[in-house]
Order: C-alpha cells, then sequence, then structure tokens
C-alpha cells in the first residue's frame, strides 16, 4: 500500500545548527543502541532532527515492521530467522513499495580513517529521504549517531568555508610571524633572519613597536570610518565569498549532491 503524497516541511531540520545534538539516556539505559532499533531511536518524538510528517517507517512500525521483526519472521521469499544484513536488506525493500518522505539507515562503513572498529560499531548513518517512485528519492539530509548522540551532517558547503576560514587564519598566522623575520640594508636589500640572537633584542624591539604602530594605526582608519565604508582589502574578501558561495551552490545541485548519485 502507498500513503498519499505531503507538502514537504523540513524548514525545522535546515535552520537546525549543525553543532547541535540530541540524546535520550532513558531510551539508551533501557534499550541499548543497534542498528536493529537506530531508526525508532531516531524517530524519537522529541528529536528535533526528525521530520513532522509521518513517514513511510512509522507506517510501516505501525503494521509491525522493522528490522528486527523481520529479522525473527524474514518473509515470503525469506523466511527466518535471517541475518542482520539480510534484515536490513528486506526492510530497504519494504521502504521503496512507499512513497513519502523516509529514513534510511545506510550500511556499515568497514574503514575509515582515524576509527577502531568498537568505534565504527557505534557509528550508524541515516539518510532522509523523499521518495517519488520505487528508484527515485531526493536526499534531503544525512544524519549520524555516534554513541547514542544524534548530529546532523555538515554539507558541502559548510565544510568548504570552514576549510577555508582555517585556511586564512594559519596564512595570517604565519604572515604575522615572518613579518618579524625580515631584515632590511641599504647596501644588500631585504633578507631573512629567523634565529635571532641575543643582540637583536634591541632590533627585535624596534620592530615590535613598528607592529604595534601599524595596529594601533589600523585601528585608528577602522575607527574613523563612516558607517557602511569598506576598505579595498574587505571588498576583494565580500567578492571572494559571494565568487565561492556560486561555486558551491551549483555543487549543491548536482546530481551527485542531490540524488545521491555515484560518480561513474
Amino acid at each position: 500500500a502507498k500513503h498519499n503524497h505531503h507538502t514537504l516541511d523540513i524548514s525545522n531540520t535546515n535552520t537546525m545548527s549543525e553543532s547541535a545534538s540530541f540524546v535520550d539516556p532513558a531510551f539508551l539505559a533501557r534499550f541499548g543502541l543497534t542498528r536493529i532499533n537506530a531508526i525508532d531511536y531516531f524517530l524519537h518524538p522529541l528529536n528535533p532532527f526528525r521530520t513532522k510528517a509521518k513517514t513511510s517507517n512509522e507506517v510501516l512500525g505501525m503494521q509491525g515492521i522493522n528490522i528486527g521483526t523481520l529479522m525473527q519472521w524474514g518473509t515470503g521469499a525469506r523466511p527466518g530467522p535471517l541475518p542482520l544484513d539480510q534484515g536490513e536488506d528486506e526492510y530497504r525493500v519494504a521502504l521503496s513499495r512507499l512513497t513519502g518522505e523516509q529514513y534510511e539507515l545506510l550500511p556499515m562503513s568497514t574503514n575509515i580513517e582515524g576509527m577502531t572498529p568498537q568505534q565504527m560499531s557505534a557509528l550508524f548513518t541515516i539518510r532522509h529521504v523523499h521518495r517519488t517512485s520505487h528508484n527515485h528519492t531526493t536526499v534531503l539530509g544525512i544524519y549520524y549517531i555516534l554513541e547514542g548522540v544524534i548530529y546532523k551532517s555538515p554539507t558541502v558547503r559548510g565544510l568548504m568555508k570552514a576549510n577555508i576560514a582555517r585556511t586564512l587564519a594559519g596564512l595570517s598566522e604565519a604572515c604575522d610571524a615572518l613579518s618579524v623575520c625580515a631584515r632590511y640594508d641599504p647596501s644588500s636589500g631585504y633578507s631573512w633572519k629567523f634565529d635571532p640572537d641575543e643582540d637583536d633584542d634591541e632590533e627585535n624591539k624596534f620592530y615590535s613597536s613598528i607592529h604595534e604602530k601599524r595596529k594601533r594605526r589600523r585601528r585608528q582608519i577602522l575607527d574613523n570610518r563612516r558607517p557602511g565604508e569598506r576598505t579595498v582589502e574587505e571588498e576583494e574578501g565580500i567578492r571572494a565569498s559571494e565568487a565561492i558561495d556560486r561555486i558551491l551552490s551549483r555543487l549543491s545541485k548536482s546530481d551527485v549532491v542531490v540524488k545521491g548519485k555515484p560518480i561513474i
């Protein structure tokens, strides 16, 4: 049976901070957390990440169909008991017969750098999709549960912006560190000195005073600007940010990101 189409309402989960999380200690203490009940845990009524719409998972649940019951009783084509992987396969098949919003438990990762097998067994990845037919889905979000805590997976845009911000911060610190190593002599020009000795104390103080004067001058310029006035550097930064946003927007609309299609 198929349930009716409905209007998508994902505004709540889209506005959730990527640093937000949810955990229910009472559920974990009573039932534990395994691949059998990970979907049930995510559908917790207090979980702020779950959709407000009725999902296909809940439709199956009302029919007594979940990974655990499929493992126990099996299906007409696969009588039970079934191992975990076959139970998950049958649950995915049951979801594919319905349309609307669904939560899919993705296969367990077998090799994640920096994680032990014990840690990987405590990691569950859940994909929120809207299914319109047996073989067509649109990805609405990715979430993961790590040691009982539910998180929203960061977007490609968020990851790239964070990486760019860290890179710019590192470059700025490197420039500040290198600026005090530059030396100038009228006869030989500029040179670099990376190992100052005790004789350079006065010279270091001199360069430090220049650096402080530059900082004070920069603050004074910023303080004297008219409201809304930007420096050339700020204008360039804004243009660069807009260009990055355009690139990320195109990436976010690609088949790989939107439809989950693999790159061939």
